[in-house]
């Protein structure tokens, strides 16, 4: 919960941010898109078919920036976490966000902010040492822990992508 309105927030002051007029359009392949000026805004459907109707894009692009949902430990056949504690969520966490960064021709090396969130900052060791290896550029990130996750995950990880 506090991710959605800290991501909306962000968003919200990127939208107030810009001083030209806003038109909606629906594209042909179900993506919801906004034209501003010279930037453009596109709700991309998920590339997962089970969460077709989720009420959330898995990624919001703007311009040559992605801005992508929150991923926990969840394995996308099945839609269940796996199992195997904080170690298992962040390997899954990064390899579900690697999936949305290739569907739109990306890596994790397009990767530029992440935020993270830990169910328990006592895992933040554990987090830390598979993140590396993930995300060697070391891009911005914030960190903190919250009280419980969606769907009781240990962990939560968003990020920002510029496609170059």
């Amino acid at each position: 919960m506090k991710t959605n309105l800290l991501s909306t927030l962000l968003l919200a002051v990127f939208f107030l941010s810009c001083e030209t007029k806003v038109t909606t359009s629906v594209a042909t392949d179900d993506e919801k898109t906004i034209t501003k000026a010279k930037s453009t805004v596109t709700y991309h459907a998920s590339h997962e078919p089970k969460k077709a109707t989720a009420p959330f894009s898995d990624a919001v692009q703007v311009g040559d920036m992605y801005f992508l949902s929150g991923q926990i430990g969840m394995d996308q056949s099945t839609r269940t976490l796996v199992e195997g504690g904080i170690e298992a969520e962040t390997k899954q966490t990064l390899e579900n966000i690697k999936a949305v960064l290739a569907h739109h021709d990306m890596d994790m090396s397009h990767v530029v902010k992440s935020l993270v969130i830990l169910d328990d900052i006592e895992d933040f060791a554990a987090f830390n040492a598979i993140y590396k290896t993930y995300l060697p550029q070391k891009p911005a990130r914030t960190t903190f822990a919250a009280e419980a996750l969606a769907a009781g995950a240990k962990i939560e990880i968003e990020v920002i992508a510029v496609k170059r």
